[in-house]
C-alpha cells in the first residue's frame, strides 16, 4: 500500500486513472504518423488539390475526442489544469486557481485545445507525479469510465 504524504495538494476534480487513460491515449495519438490517406475523391475531378476526410484520421482520434467529450465541466477544467501544472504554467499548490483559470479561460472545445499541445502525455504525467501519482499505479486496460 502506498501512503501520500499529507502535504501533498489533493486534486479531487478528476479521477487520476482518467488522466492516465486519457495521457496514453495522446501518448498513441499524437506519436502516430497519419500520412496521407486516401478519401475516395478523384484528385482528376478535384483539379488535382488534395483533401483529407476524418476517414483519414485513426480510429485512435474518434475514442479520445470521444472520451474527453463525456467529461463533465469539473472533469475537462481539472485536466486543463493538469495540462498547465504540467508545462510549470503553475504549481500544484495552485491547484484551485488553475482549476478555475481553466473555467474562465475555455474558448475552444478541451479536446481541440488538448490535442494542440504535443507534449500532453507528458505534461499530464508530470502533473500527476506533482500529486504523488503515478500512472504505473493502475492497469489502463480495460477504459476507466467510472
Amino acid at each position: 500500500m502506498r501512503i501520500i504524504d499529507e502535504s501533498t495538494p489533493s486534486m479531487p476534480d478528476i479521477n487520476p486513472q482518467k488522466v492516465c487513460f486519457i495521457a496514453t491515449m495522446a501518448r498513441e495519438l499524437l506519436s502516430e504518423d497519419e500520412g496521407l490517406r486516401p478519401d475516395g475523391s478523384n484528385a482528376a475531378d478535384d483539379d488535382e488539390r488534395l483533401a483529407l476526410s476524418e476517414a483519414a484520421r485513426p480510429p485512435i482520434h474518434a475514442e479520445f475526442m470521444e472520451y474527453v467529450a463525456d467529461l463533465d465541466e469539473d472533469e475537462t477544467a481539472a485536466l486543463v489544469a493538469l495540462l498547465w501544472i504540467g508545462r510549470g504554467d503553475f504549481e500544484a499548490g495552485e491547484w484551485e486557481d488553475a482549476v478555475a483559470q481553466a473555467r474562465e479561460r475555455r474558448e475552444t472545445p478541451t479536446t481541440t485545445y488538448l490535442l494542440g499541445e504535443p507534449l500532453l502525455a507528458d505534461y499530464l504525467e508530470d502533473a500527476l507525479s506533482a500529486f504523488g501519482r503515478s500512472c504505473r499505479d493502475f492497469d489502463l486496460k480495460p477504459d476507466p469510465r467510472v
